[in-house]
């Protein structure tokens, strides 16, 4: 039988594990010269044309088991709850189940399968990644 639901993805990026951050750092940053779309304490994101490349210094890359690969894929979505439970009725296996991280972010974890991490994010209301930085003063 074929799944016929969908899941609405409202922004993605290649999530890097670097086994040397500072060395990855320096090549997207310095050696590419990438712009920098988000610096935060733990890693940074840089512009790759309409994509986004996380080199999240903070998850090294350890390669001895399923999930644990070098790269992996950030997936945004409107609502988490509903797309574990639309995941799971097309016969998905969740690898972690939804939950609040320390940084404010609700990730699910999912293995595609070649063992890579797809990370679901919901962006709560009120987290820094919702907030307009713009000034809206200077119109």
């Amino acid at each position: 039988m074929r799944y016929t639901g969908t899941v609405e993805i409202l922004s993605a990026r290649v999530l890097l594990r670097p086994t040397d951050a500072e060395t990855t750092l320096r090549f997207y940053r310095d050696q590419l010269g990438l712009a920098i779309a988000r610096e935060y304490g733990a890693g940074v994101v840089f512009f790759a044309g309409s994509t986004l490349i996380e080199v999240a210094s903070h998850m090294a890359a350890d390669t001895t088991g399923p999930g644990t690969d070098a790269t992996g894929l950030w997936l945004q979505v409107r609502d988490l709850d509903a797309t574990e439970a639309s995941l799971r009725d097309a016969g998905v296996t969740i690898a972690r189940e939804a939950r609040t991280e320390p940084w404010g972010l609700r990730e699910m974890h999912v293995l595609d399968p070649d063992g890579r991490t797809l990370i679901f994010v919901e962006i709560p209301a009120g987290h820094p990644l919702r907030t307009d930085v713009r000034d809206v003063t200077n119109g």
